[in-house]
């Protein structure tokens, strides 16, 4: 018998994996750009009238921030964004020193002229938010930097890898009060990026692993929840 043709998602499926991206990422962007503090809790009721959706669904969407390490799930407590300990701190960065060289050699080894004009638009988005002192464009695009040199090294499980790591960084910062715009300076990602461009992989390298221990060295290792409203965080 002949081979069927594989049938399409039915819409109501369709719909509701869609509707569960879409929170996902509206949530994930809140917590990179430092408007959910770490152990902000992220209640299902609350949220489940602020993106007009079932509790469900919303539990779908926590999971997978949970999966993800940037969100905390407790029993009978429910979920709260992810507060590293000063240990989970320095194992994050003791993550990103070994892998982040490693990002800089694979796309030295497949770059394009293409790559590199990705990275010069992605720089000059940068220059541009420091130069409003636009400080959650700051901190979502140093981070999304980074996600950039993996996607672009094309390895799609250090990209995965590099997204967690950067947003766990992001929390760390706004955790232990690490002044972005001395902790991830646009400056060294300009050096990064020129550095590639000539395939100075050495460089690249030693410039990276300064730069992370720039922001590691700017971190207190203590640190408070703040209470924040979750219907003016996604109002907007």
């Amino acid at each position: 018998m002949p081979h069927s043709a594989p049938t399409a998602l039915p819409a109501a499926r369709l719909v509701r994996e869609t509707a569960i991206d879409e929170i996902h990422e509206k949530i994930y962007v809140a917590i990179l750009e430092h408007r959910l503090h770490p152990g902000t809790k992220l209640g299902e009721d609350r949220l489940s009238n602020i993106f007009n959706v079932s509790r469900a669904r919303i539990r779908e969407v926590l999971a997978r921030l949970a999966h993800e390490q940037v969100v905390d799930l407790f029993p009978q407590r429910g979920a709260f964004v992810a507060k590293p300990s000063p240990e989970q701190a320095m194992d994050v960065f003791a993550a990103r020193r070994i892998i982040e060289p490693a990002i800089l050699q694979i796309l030295a080894n497949n770059l394009t002229p293409e790559k590199i004009g990705r990275l010069r638009r992605h720089e000059e988005l940068e220059i541009d938010a420091h130069r409003r002192n636009d400080r959650r464009s700051v901190v979502r695009l140093s981070g999304e930097f980074h996600q950039l040199l993996a996607e672009l090294a094309g390895n799609s499980a250090l990209t995965r890898t590099m997204r967690e790591l950067t947003t766990l960084t992001c929390l760390i910062i706004f955790l232990y009060d690490a002044p972005t715009a001395v902790s991830c300076r646009a400056d060294e990602h300009t050096e990064i990026i020129a550095a590639i461009a000539k395939r100075d992989t050495g460089l690249a390298e030693r410039i990276m692993l300064e730069h992370l221990a720039h922001i590691e060295a700017s971190l207190s290792l203590d640190g408070t929840a703040v209470e924040v409203d979750l219907e003016a965080v996604f109002s907007s």
